[in-house]
């Protein structure tokens, strides 16, 4: 049985790229729901699912409110809302942008952070501001764990830096190598099967 309940995934700028590399890595039984915000704009539309979907044969879901958290699930946060990880749910609001962005990341991991203490992880992939790195920072402070994609790797290593200057105790990965990483944050004695099951 895992100890973590919750992977939250945080991108912005480049992201589309880091996600379809990242979830398209992913072992097809991989148990742990994987939460993802994308940074886009209030009008866009919501294709980012389908192209991820394209990717892995984990299930990609557009989350709607009150959405259930499954197993060998990706749930990507709509378009001008926030999105809050609760008890075995995600719920979102239309409460005002932060940092200039709804979804907000930091707003979604705050609150896994809060509901799964010492059992969620939170990822930090490229982006052009500094949007995640105070949720990042909460997640740890609950002891929680922290990925940041290497900023070399990243399109734009604004966010990855901004991260790693919050957590310095991040693990900081190549973005090539953070799916099988969290395989083994996951599942340690099996983490040699990250790629058998594709």
């Amino acid at each position: 049985m895992s100890n973590t309940s919750v992977v939250v995934i945080g991108a912005s700028w480049g992201g589309l790229a880091a996600l379809s590399c990242l979830i398209g890595g992913m072992p097809t039984d991989f148990e742990v729901p994987i939460v993802i915000v994308q940074h886009r704009s209030r009008h866009a539309d919501n294709l980012l699912a389908g192209l991820l979907q394209d990717t892995t044969l984990l299930r990609v879901i557009d989350v709607e409110d009150k959405e259930p958290l499954l197993p060998r699930s990706v749930y990507i946060a709509p378009a001008n809302y926030h999105m809050l990880v609760e008890n075995g749910h995600l719920s979102l609001t239309t409460d005002p942008l932060v940092r200039f962005s709804r979804p907000s990341i930091d707003v979604t991991f705050v609150s896994a952070g809060d509901t799964y203490p010492r059992s969620t992880i939170g990822v930090i992939l490229t982006g052009a501001n500094d949007d995640g790195s105070m949720g990042l920072r909460h997640i740890v402070d609950r002891g929680g764990r922290a990925v940041v994609q290497d900023p070399a790797t990243a399109e734009s290593p604004v966010m990855p830096h901004a991260a790693q200057r919050a957590v310095p105790e991040a693990t900081v990965v190549p973005l090539p190598d953070i799916a099988d990483h969290l395989v083994r944050m996951v599942r340690p004695k099996a983490a040699q099967s990250a790629g058998s099951a594709q």
